[in-house]
This record gives C-alpha cells, structure tokens and sequence, in this order.
C-alpha cells in the first residue's frame, strides 16, 4: 500500500479540521485513470470546424453528450490545443456528426494524427449546412455555436448551441476498451409476473462484436 503524504496541519487546528480525505489524499495516477475511462461506451462522433482562414478542421471524439434541451446544448471535450478546437473558437461554431458503424474509416481517419486538418477530409463525403462542414450520411448531425469553452486538466469542455439539427436511422459506432464496436440489443426480459415458475434463466447474450485498434487512445480522439 502505497504511503500517502500528509500536508502539514496549521497551528491550532485539529486533524479533523484541517484534512479533507477526499481532496488532500494523493489520486490514482494517469495510467489508472485510463483504465478507469477504457470501460466507458460512448458514440463516436466528429467534431467539425472552419479556421478563421476557412479551412476545414476536424477530429474524433467519443466524450460528448447532451446537456439541455431548452435550450438545446451539447458539450464536446476536445484535447486542449488541437486545430479543431482552436478553428472552433475562432470562428464560434461547428459541428458534430455521429457516426454509424458503417464509419469506421471515417473515425480512423479523423483520429490519424499523422494527416493534416486538410487531409482528413479527403476521400469523405461531407456538405455544408450553415457554412460549417457535416460528415455525409452519419447518423445524426447537428450544427451548432459555441456557447462556452472551458479548460479542465488536458481538454476543454465546450458547450455548443444547437442551431440546425437531423437524426436518421442505422446503428450507431461505439468505443469502448480501447476498440470500436457495433450495437446489439439484448433480448426483452419477461415480466416477473408472466414467467411461469421452475423455468431456466435465459441464456447470456454473446458479446458485442469488438474490432481492435491498438493505434486509437482510450477514447476516440485525436492525440
């Protein structure tokens, strides 16, 4: 058990007074984290920009979520100091594209970070709603201005305000321990009350398909 470093106590105080264990304790460290994050699923999604130049920005992302709906707002975590946060900003808004689990490619190509912001978008369909780049037949998309950026640790979180928004049909692509997978639904649960008694329980449902990725990091985005 690893030996923790205990702050100093202020004279006249007490050790109950003075020592948070939650706050003062030493952390996990980043590799325990990591695991930690491995084991969330998330949609895999792309984050698009233009720069102040308009050129095209743009990478993967699998920390996104939904934070309101009057009014509409979504938030991104995206690595500090990426080009398609920097285009974000610059210009106030952009756009996310869910992706389904026929992209896969897309995902890889925007998490590459041996491409150029430019060289991404080669090769992907995408079209232009509102000005701001949509990546073509994703499952969903929506546009949208940024509301709030915010630093926390090595990302920041921004708050965007949907403007335009489209949903359609397919499954969606999923990240989760380091490897993209595919959604299956499990089997209806019969009701406590209908299940005739002395029955067996139903057989596990097999596991998701998993197509490993070793090169992407715990979550899908770019390095």
């Amino acid at each position: 058990m690893a030996e923790l470093a205990l702050a100093p106590l202020t004279p006249g105080t007490s050790p109950t007074a003075s020592w948070d264990t939650l706050r003062d304790e030493p952390g996990p460290d980043a590799l325990r984290c990591l695991g930690l994050y491995t084991r969330l699923a998330a949609g895999v999604t792309v984050v698009t920009a233009l720069d102040a130049a308009g050129r095209p920005a743009g990478m993967t992302v699998s920390a996104l979520t939904s934070v309101s709906a009057r009014p509409p707002l979504l938030l991104a975590c995206l690595r500090s100091g990426s080009q398609t946060l920097t285009a974000l900003k610059e210009r106030g808004e952009f756009a996310v594209s869910f992706l389904t689990d026929r992209q896969r490619g897309v995902a890889e190509r925007f998490a590459d970070a041996a491409l150029s912001p430019t060289a991404r978008f080669r090769g992907v369909p995408v079209r232009h709603v509102l000005g701001v780049p949509v990546v073509s037949e994703a499952l969903a998309w929506s546009v949208c201005l940024v509301e709030d950026v915010r630093r926390y640790g090595d990302h920041d979180a921004v708050v965007g305000r949907v403007r335009a928004v489209e949903a359609g049909s397919g499954r969606p692509l999923l990240w989760h321990d380091r490897a993209f997978h595919t959604l299956t639904s499990l089997p209806r649960s019969p009701s406590p009350l209908s299940s005739p008694p002395h029955t067996s329980p139903p057989l596990p449902s097999p596991p998701l398909p998993s197509l490993p990725l070793a090169s992407l990091p715990p979550r899908a985005e770019e390095s």
